[in-house]
């Protein structure tokens, strides 16, 4: 069965595929090589599978190269989104920093009227008490009139009764009429001064009542800039706050080690001061200090952010993620690994950048990294930028965010041209993204 079965494949390529030779002459000989028609079919299949790979090849490297257009598309929509988003939130951050320095100032100014007030409150106090005093004083000399008044009024009458003889009498009653006299000239200028006094009172009165309503009103206006104050601290704190949260590092713990290792121009601002008599704090004293307190956890804030990184090593303009922290399999040896940073895929020579400040420990060759940059910042982190192509920083040199320091490239244990990015804390490996993702929108 088997052999008839042969017999007629064999027929068949004969038919279809005759056997063929293919002489070979030289001076002396002539061979031949006999091409079977198994062997043809052969040859026809794998010219066929040849071409076939070639076509299937080629529209698949097509439609890539239409898909990587789009997404060129895409991402410089993406650019120009985020540049645009990006413009915004530094025109509101720079407008609302204005809005608190000019809040600032008219709580000085405020502060200052608010001193000047208290002290011409105090001039009017002294001056009421002064007045208050005066005429007491004019009250007692009048009571002190009036009975002289009355003991003259008793020795005249004494007099009348005792005395004989009329000149005597009569000398008497005109000493005494001069004597009344003088007391009536007396009681009118006393009379005169207590109403002068008295006017004087009033009109310190009206004055005090005034000077209550402008501090009434002054108490308003401050309320109203303590308000604005607050609004905008707040506004500028929480952000920050989130994203410290975000990124898994304790806002509280990082502000204390800021505020102990802090040795910047400027320092932390002092509480105010209101008093200096030991009095207990006023309710504006004790709510200007709480601005201060916050203005002053918002410069520790901002100092901090700069010493973590919070920023992206690359434009991500320019390149795209390829990969990201996690477990992935090693393609050659085929085992799983971790992955212990993100890589960014771009073109030889894009410009990497420091995502924080910080002190170059390494800049050179690494195993497996290429040329590679390490750099340490504050709170036990470390950053690394692997394969580079060229670096522009040296060991134990000073850097800031933002600073230039390699240019991507292909060395080391490479497939292509791209960024390894690690962020590693207290030596051990984390994933950078966390850190990115936690200061969008802020910066």
């Amino acid at each position: 069965m088997r052999t008839r079965l042969a017999i007629r494949i064999h027929s068949f390529l004969e038919r279809r595929f005759p056997e063929r030779r293919v002489f070979l002459k030289s001076d002396s000989d002539t061979r031949f090589i006999r091409l079977r028609s198994e062997t043809q079919l052969m040859a026809v299949a794998g010219i066929t599978l040849f071409v076939a790979w070639a076509i299937v090849a080629t529209a698949i490297v097509l439609m890539d190269s239409i898909g990587a257009g789009n997404f060129r598309e895409l991402a410089k929509r993406d650019q120009q989104t985020y540049r645009e988003r990006l413009n915004a939130i530094s025109d509101e951050r720079d407008n609302r920093a204005e809005e608190a320095l000019a809040a600032q100032e008219r709580f000085n100014a405020a502060l200052t009227q608010i001193s000047m007030m208290q002290s011409e409150l105090l001039a009017s106090e002294t001056r009421r008490r002064e007045l208050e005093t005066g005429i007491e004083v004019i009250q007692s000399t009048l009571r002190d009139t009036m009975r002289q008044r009355d003991t003259a009024r008793k020795s005249l009458a004494q007099l009348k009764e005792d005395t004989q003889d009329e000149n005597t009498a009569n000398a008497a009653m005109a000493s005494a009429s001069a004597q009344m006299g003088l007391l009536a000239g007396v009681l009118s200028d006393t009379a005169a001064e207590r109403d002068r006094i008295m006017a004087d009172a009033r009109d310190a009165i009206g004055q005090r009542d005034e000077l209550e309503l402008e501090l009434q009103l002054m108490d308003e206006r401050n309320s109203q800039i303590f308000r604005q104050l607050e609004e905008a601290v707040a506004v500028s704190v929480t952000p920050l706050d989130k994203m410290f949260r975000n990124a898994g590092m304790p806002p509280e713990r990082i502000l204390e080690q800021v505020r102990r290792g802090y040795n910047g121009q400027g320092g932390p601002l002092s509480p105010l001061a209101m008093s200096t008599r030991g009095e207990e704090p006023t309710a504006e004293a004790l709510r200007a200090n709480s601005i201060l307190a916050k203005l002053d956890q918002l410069n520790l804030y901002r100092l901090a952010a700069q010493q973590a990184p919070f920023a992206t090593p690359v434009n991500l303009g320019q390149v795209r993620q390829t990969s990201g922290y996690g477990y992935r399999r090693d393609p050659k040896t085929g085992g799983r690994r971790l992955h212990k940073g993100s890589d960014f895929a771009g073109s030889t020579g894009t410009d990497i950048f420091a995502t924080a400040d910080g002190v170059v420990t390494h800049a050179g060759w690494q195993s497996g990294y290429g040329r590679m940059v390490t750099i340490r910042h504050a709170f036990g982190i470390e950053t690394r930028y692997a394969h580079n192509s060229k670096l522009r920083v040296t060991k134990g040199q000073r850097v800031s965010r933002g600073d230039h320091i390699a240019d991507m490239g292909n060395t080391g244990r490479s497939t292509g041209t791209h960024l390894h990015y690690e962020v590693r804390v207290n030596g051990q490996p984390v994933n950078p993204m966390i850190y990115i993702k936690a200061a969008r929108n802020v910066f």
